[in-house]
């Protein structure tokens, strides 16, 4: 049986380097160095991979000449690209955009308009759309308009005020139907951008209690009334406290059978042991990794392998652990890791260079695309068992049958591996530093 493997080792300048191998039939009974797949065990299906259309991203896209950048949206969303078709929207504006914005300033939402976004954001969607007409989209708030919030800014925090929640309600139905407009279907929207956090840039706080009451009582109902079918998801933001956030979020099965999911981020570590339990106490939910990023404004070139390993390893766990969507977040970003407007930098896996001349793509844009290049909306995960936890693996079943199977060696040594699949077995080696992809057409 033939695999193809592909590898991207940094050291070695593979970048997607493909070659062939031969699985044979196991005549020995082999005990030893075993990764073992079998896809007579499936699990949670598979949205897709993306990232985010951030106006940093837009405005970023056109400060290059036209070549450049469609060859950057080809390395996204083509085939031959990483193949991205599950996106991020950010609602109004963000720390990753020019300047603070809102789409309405009026208490009757009389001067409500996305012509902001019509510069920079839309544009950009509507260049990946010529090339994937499929992609969907999952939209997010980062705060109300300054007069909707008892602090009187889109900024620091901040709460909802009561008397504004169906008019907040109201303001995301406008923006649904005018992306709705511009040909955009909104798919999936969560309620917050980390509503735990009062940051210097966009943000807004809600307790659990909060959220629940705002889904409850105002979103549903209204986008429901409005005839939208947008799914809505809960959280948005780190692991660390997800697992408590969810049970005091969902403790009432009015709110269970609202929200669609949990979304959230990567900041403050793996947790995937909470994403584990998560997905046992509420198997019918989804869960989608909706923002990780690195870079923190601490540009280090010297950590770029580093950071790619870094998106792996946090794919493989997660999606071992139930998670069925995978959204990064700035897709491109100039050389110094912005424009973001409270100087909040973070790199980008494709990133300007200093005179917008041409782009570079970081480690990371390889490591993301050994999962988003091959694994299909609708895919499967499957069983995978391996010998060690040095090395990371993760296998999953096409819709059209093809079987992915990722490896990661994060050490500085070598390891040698049997991989076994429906009887056969092929020895290799998986170096230092890389990672692989096989595929297996057609079983």
């Amino acid at each position: 049986m033939k695999i193809k493997k592909i590898e991207t080792n940094i050291k070695r300048n593979f970048l997607f380097n493909e070659t062939e191998k031969i699985l044979y039939s196991n005549n020995k009974n082999l005990e030893n160095n075993i990764i073992k797949i079998d896809d007579n065990y499936t699990f949670q299906n598979i949205l897709g991979f993306g990232g985010a259309f951030t106006e940093s991203t837009g405005y970023s896209l056109t400060t290059v000449p036209n070549n450049i950048h469609n060859k950057i949206m080809n390395d996204y969303f083509s085939k031959e690209g990483l193949n991205y078709n599950f996106c991020r929207l950010p609602i109004g504006s963000t720390d990753f955009s020019l300047d603070s914005y809102s789409y309405s300033y009026k208490d009757d939402l009389s001067d409500f308009s996305i012509q902001r976004d019509k510069k920079y954001i839309i544009p950009a969607i509507k260049a990946a759309q010529k090339i994937n007409q499929n992609i969907k989209f999952l939209s997010t708030p980062w705060s109300p308009p300054a007069f909707m919030k008892n602090n009187n800014n889109v900024c620091n925090g901040g709460k909802l005020l009561d008397k504004y929640k169906d008019t907040w309600a109201n303001y995301l139905v406008k923006y649904v139907k005018a992306y709705k407009n511009e040909s955009i279907k909104i798919d999936y929207m969560t309620i917050q951008n980390e509503p735990n956090a009062t940051q210097s840039w966009e943000s807004c706080n809600y307790t659990a209690y909060d959220e629940a009451n705002l889904l409850k009582k105002h979103l549903f109902p209204i986008f429901r009334k409005n005839g939208l079918d947008t799914k809505f998801l809960i959280w948005d933001h780190n692991k660390d406290s997800i697992l408590e956030r969810v049970k005091e979020t969902l403790i009432d099965n009015a709110t269970i059978d609202l929200a669609c999911g949990i979304a959230f981020h990567w900041y403050t570590g793996s947790h995937f042991d909470s994403l584990d339990l998560i997905n046992k106490l509420f198997p019918n939910k989804l869960l989608i990794h909706t923002e990780g990023c690195t870079g923190y404004s601490k540009f280090k070139l010297k950590d770029e392998l580093f950071n790619a390993e870094m998106y792996a390893s946090e794919i493989i766990g997660d999606f071992n652990n139930g998670t069925n969507a995978f959204i990064d977040w700035n897709m491109v970003l100039e050389y110094n890791g912005g424009p973001n407007h409270k100087k909040n930098y973070c790199n980008s896996p494709i990133m300007i260079n200093k005179n917008h001349s041409d782009y570079i793509k970081t480690p990371s844009y390889y490591y993301i695309g050994h999962f988003s290049k091959y694994i299909m909306p609708g895919a499967k995960r499957i069983h995978s068992s391996k010998f060690s936890e040095k090395i990371s693996a993760i296998a999953f079943k096409n819709p059209d049958n093809s079987v992915i199977i990722n490896l990661l060696n994060t050490n500085n040594y070598n390891i040698e591996y049997n991989l076994c699949y429906n009887n056969c077995v092929f020895h290799d080696n998986l170096d230092s530093h890389a990672i692989v992809t096989f595929i297996i057409n057609g079983v």
